[in-house]
């Protein structure tokens, strides 16, 4: 077995930060009671930012991108887990403040880590990855706020996305009706496949919000942001409820209280990052679940690890349909 392993590090820079394709050795991981052979990872949309400095998701240098990772135990200090043991990260500033998962190997803490689910392959878990299990935090939301199918039609923004694709597929098969938006009219068909009812343009939503609009949703699950979300909140019904996962559109919310204090509708912030670990349990059991398996394959590709800078490009210009999954190498 070798002593190093390949990994990408983004390095601080005179004018910003680079990326840089290395080898690293066991000693150059940060401090952490479990170490993990990485097996896979994948591309979420805060991995492109991290990937290409866009925005300053990366604070602490040098580091290892990759908010997410599914592995085997390779050794533990921390008596929740044994060497062999397969397992499941999300979140926790890893990626960001702590080395992540594009690298061959990474060493967290064992308070980070999730037993991989059973029924799942490490490969399966990063189909899912960051982007489906947050998909699964926000159906959780609107079920818990008493949305059932029978409520009305439920609105997905960013569709054909990582988030949005498995939100529209589990919300499918669990029996609502699903509105699927997108910027890219090439996607209906892949949209339709996976349990959307219909297909509305994301340059509906585009323009600046009324207070309130007709009531056409019962429920929402929006990536975007921005002048998407304040449209969606205007246009959903009287007790209705919007979960919030993203910023692909926008940080700011450019609405006014009337959704919240004339029709009572709730907005949900949605933290993937900072879930307790009981949360955590219940989105993964939720996938496996109601996500089905075939269809989880037929919304993912492989991709190269090679190839991992240019992709965080193409994901944050909305050119990445669906899931990607990256082997990573030894």
């Amino acid at each position: 077995m070798s002593d190093t392993f390949p990994a990408y590090l983004v390095e601080k820079t005179d004018d910003g930060q680079s990326l840089n394709r290395t080898q690293l050795c066991l000693d150059d991981l940060m401090d952490g009671d479990v170490t993990v052979a990485v097996e896979w990872s994948t591309l979420n949309y805060k991995d492109g930012l991290a990937l290409t400095g866009a925005s300053p998701v990366v604070r602490r240098f040098p580091l290892v991108p990759g908010i997410d990772f599914a592995g085997t135990v390779e050794s533990s200090d921390n008596p929740r887990f044994s060497p062999g043991d397969k397992v499941v990260l999300n979140g926790w500033g890893v990626g960001e403040v702590h080395s992540g998962g594009y690298a061959g190997k990474a060493r967290v803490k064992a308070d980070w880590l999730v037993p991989l689910p059973e029924g799942l392959s490490t490969r399966q878990a990063m189909a899912v990855g960051t982007a489906g299990y947050t998909a699964m935090l926000c159906v959780l939301a609107l079920q818990d706020h008493g949305i059932g199918p029978a409520d009305g039609d439920i609105l997905v923004t960013g569709a054909a996305g990582g988030v949005g694709s498995i939100a529209t597929a589990v919300l499918a098969q669990l029996g609502y009706r699903v509105i699927a938006v997108t910027g890219r009219p090439e996607q209906r068909d892949f949209l339709l496949s996976l349990g959307a009812a219909d297909i509305v343009p994301r340059s509906d939503f585009a323009d600046k919000a009324r207070p309130l609009s007709k009531e056409l949703w019962a429920g929402a699950v929006d990536v975007a942001g921005g002048n998407t979300l304040a449209n969606v909140l205007s246009q959903t019904v009287r007790g209705g409820a919007v979960a919030a996962c993203g910023l692909a559109e926008s940080m700011s919310l450019p609405t006014s209280v009337a959704p919240f204090i004339l029709r009572g509708v709730t907005l949900y912030g949605i933290d993937s990052v900072m879930a307790p670990l009981a949360k955590r349990l219940r989105a993964w059991n939720g996938i496996v679940e109601h996500l089905d398996p075939g269809l989880l394959e037929n919304l993912t590709s492989e991709v190269s690890f090679d190839d991992l800078p240019e992709l965080g490009e193409q994901i944050l210009k909305g050119q990445v349909r669906g899931r990607l999954v990256v082997r990573i190498p030894h």
